[in-house]
């Protein structure tokens, strides 16, 4: 492809992906690009990167966009060029347009250095280039040049591409680290894997994977955990075929790590969706015993179903949560160890997913805290005593987090907090003080994740 046409394929996807906006972006990246199989690798990657670009700066460029078209004063409308130059859409966030695909393309090229000259022979309307930037386009344009993404007039939660309802709540839960968080979440997430221990040790899935010229690293964390340097198509090589690794972020490694399951045990996770933590935790019990995997989504069972044999897993049975379900009252007080990997925010995930902060709003935050209480209040019968209940989000918000186990804990009596210290079985301190495993880029190089063990004793 031409780097026109290229350009042209990114603001075609972009629109895709602003058009389904209950869709998260990379599954409507995969199904954009497998109807258009034309795309080579390289210009796949291509196409990819210019789009993930603009939607880590998505609030950023939406500001400069509004700027440029109040001329030149922050705080103006998104009415004129911003708004409404080639069909801006309904942005989410209450405004009543967002800036079209093509501009906010145009707009990240012009930022990251490129002049507004080079833009427009991009911008050509030659053959598979974009048609080429009308009147109000140029002027909108015009004002970024010499500029860099940032500004200094720019609000803190435009700054950190946060919704403005939810910065208070991240800035009350870093304090004075969170600028530095918000900025490590702007930063695109390594690449992690972990060694299947049914097939391989680490040292053997780290050669096994150095015999594909991919580089990797311990992780610094987790045992299981590999980290690869760059991007690499490694889902078509060997290892990955073979099941020797699997593409896991050591935060995640981490919480099944947690869970503590042993070989012989009966364990289930409960909110497993496609499986990767419900494979590491075979992995942990050598394939002895057994494990549970539960899900509302067929799809997902499914998907798992796969995965688990590329791993080589025997000992992992499937159940389909439905409404009215009595499976859970016949299995009450029979599990050893119980995964909740509940429903979340995703917060913790923007590195990887840039597009859902723009998604996210408060009253998705209150049902998803509710689904939280219902899911805990239902599976916590499932733990036997003595038993281990982990309650796990891939969040660093309070709510869904530690005032949910506080929340738990005086509902159910029966059960008590096991501190983090006597819950990590690892030699050394664990990565966190205090209570629970809470996990953050900045402070931990992975994803956000919190995690709280709890025992039943009665």
């Amino acid at each position: 492809m031409t780097p026109a046409a290229r350009i042209a394929a990114a603001i075609d996807l972009l629109a895709a992906i602003e058009t389904a906006r209950t869709r998260p972006a990379d599954a409507v990246a995969n199904d954009w690009f497998r109807t258009r199989r034309f795309i080579g690798s390289s210009d796949r990657r291509a196409v990819s990167d210019r789009v993930w670009h603009v939607l880590r700066h998505r609030r950023r460029l939406g500001w400069w966009l509004e700027r440029g078209a109040a001329g030149g004063t922050a705080g103006g409308t998104a009415g004129g060029a911003a708004g409404g130059a080639r069909g801006g859409a309904a942005d989410g966030a209450g405004n009543e347009q967002a800036p079209a695909p093509r501009l906010l393309i145009a707009a990240s090229l012009v930022l990251a250095g490129s002049s507004l000259a080079a833009v427009a022979v991009l911008f050509s309307g030659g053959r598979f280039a974009p048609p080429p930037l009308a009147p109000d386009e140029q002027s909108a344009l015009c004002s970024l040049e010499g500029h860099t993404i940032d500004h200094p007039g720019m609000p803190d939660p435009v700054r950190s591409e946060v919704p403005d309802w939810l910065f208070p709540r991240i800035a009350a839960r870093f304090g004075p680290a969170t600028q530095a968080e918000l900025q490590a979440m702007l930063e695109p997430a390594p690449l992690d894997l972990r060694a299947n221990l049914l097939k391989a040790n680490r040292d053997e899935a780290h050669a096994a994977l150095a015999a594909e010229q991919i580089d990797t690293t311990p992780t610094p964390f987790s045992p299981w955990g590999l980290r690869a340097a760059g991007r690499r198509p490694l889902t078509a090589g060997p290892a990955f075929r073979s099941g020797l690794v699997e593409i896991q972020d050591e935060g995640s490694q981490l919480i099944a790590l947690l869970v503590d399951a042993q070989p012989g045990q009966r364990v289930c996770d409960y909110c497993a969706g496609a499986g990767g933590k419900t494979l590491a935790l075979a992995a942990a019990m050598q394939n002895r015993g057994h494990l549970l995997a539960c899900d509302t989504a067929a799809a997902r069972l499914d998907n798992a179903a796969r995965r688990l044999r590329r791993a080589g897993v025997s000992n992992v049975e499937r159940h389909l949560l439905v409404p009215g379900d009595k499976w859970a009252k016949r299995r009450a007080g029979s599990f050893d160890r119980l995964l909740i990997d509940a429903p979340c925010t995703g917060t913790g995930t923007w590195r990887r997913n840039p597009d859902a902060r723009q998604r996210l709003t408060a009253a998705d935050l209150a049902e998803l805290v509710e689904r939280q209480t219902a899911i805990l209040d239902t599976a916590a019968a499932l733990v036997r005593t003595q038993g281990r209940l982990v309650y796990a989000t891939c969040s660093v918000l309070e709510e869904e987090n530690e005032a949910q186990v506080t929340s738990f804990l005086a509902r159910h009596p029966g059960f008590t907090l096991v501190p983090l210290a006597r819950a990590w079985q690892r030699p050394g301190p664990p990565p966190c003080p205090g209570g629970y495993l809470a996990l953050t880029p900045a402070r931990h190089g992975t994803d956000g994740f919190f995690a709280a063990v709890m025992e039943r004793v009665a």
